[in-house]
C-alpha cells in the first residue's frame, strides 16, 4: 500500500484529492491538513510515503514542509501540486528534494500514477533542470551578501544548494545536526533570509556558487 499525506488549504480540494485516492485498492490516506504548521508536526509522526503538498499556504509553504519533513525523514517522498507555474517555486522545490512539481490541472489518472511512481523511487523532475540547479553555479563575482559568511558558513550555503538536509550536511561535514541547524540560522541571519528555502532559491537566481574559502 501506498500511504499519503495531503496538504492543501481548501477542503473542497483536500475532499476531492482523498475521494480520487480512495477508490484505488493499493493506496491509503492516512492524514490530512490545511496548514504547514499542522503539517510539519503530523507528517514524521505518521510517516506516509508520500506528502502530495499545495506550494502556497496561508502560513507557509509545503515546498518548506517538504525540506523540514524530509530534514527529519529523508525516507517520506515530497509530491508539489500547486496551481503556480512558477520557476522560483520549482527552483525551490527541486531544492527542497520534492520529486515531482504538478501542475492542479493533471488529470486524476495521472497524478495517481505519479504519486505511485514517486513512492517507488522515480524522479519525476526533469532531470537537465536538476542538474543545472546543482551544479550549474560558476565562480564569478560574488555578491555582497555572501561576504559576513565564515568559511564554515559558505560550506554550508553550499550544501543547502545542492538539496541536502541538515542531516545529511552533518554527514558530510562530520558535524552533529544541532550544531548544522545553528549554522543555517546563522546563514539566515548574515543575509537577510527567512528560511533554508530562500536561500535555495537565491542560490538558484544567481546562477553561482559561493565561493569556497582556502581550506
Amino acid at each position: 500500500m501506498v500511504r499519503v499525506y495531503l496538504l492543501d488549504d481548501h477542503e473542497v480540494v483536500r475532499r476531492g484529492l482523498r475521494e480520487l485516492l480512495e477508490v484505488e485498492d493499493d493506496v491509503v490516506v492516512v492524514g490530512e491538513s490545511a496548514s504547514a504548521l499542522e503539517a510539519t508536526r503530523r507528517i514524521p509522526a505518521l510517516r506516509p510515503d508520500v506528502m502530495v503538498l499545495d506550494a502556497r499556504l496561508p502560513d507557509g509553504s509545503g515546498i518548506d514542509v517538504c525540506r523540514d519533513v524530509r530534514s527529519v525523514d529523508p525516507t517520506i517522498v515530497g509530491l508539489i501540486l500547486t496551481s503556480y507555474d512558477d520557476d522560483d517555486a520549482l527552483r525551490a522545490a527541486v531544492l527542497a528534494g520534492a520529486a515531482g512539481y504538478l501542475l492542479k490541472d493533471v488529470r486524476g489518472a495521472d497524478l495517481v500514477t505519479s504519486i505511485r511512481r514517486v513512492a517507488s523511487g522515480e524522479n519525476l523532475l526533469d532531470a537537465g533542470v536538476v542538474a543545472r540547479l546543482r551544479t550549474g553555479w560558476g565562480r564569478d563575482a560574488e555578491d555582497p551578501r555572501l561576504a559576513p559568511l565564515s568559511p564554515q558558513e559558505r560550506r554550508i550555503l553550499e550544501h543547502i544548494a545542492q538539496g541536502l538536509t541538515n542531516r545529511q550536511i552533518g554527514q558530510a561535514m562530520s558535524l552533529a545536526e544541532k550544531t548544522v541547524k545553528n549554522y543555517v540560522t546563522s546563514v539566515l541571519a548574515k543575509m537577510g533570509l527567512e528560511s533554508r528555502t530562500q536561500a535555495a532559491v537565491y542560490v538558484a537566481s544567481q546562477g553561482q556558487q559561493a565561493p569556497r574559502s582556502a581550506p
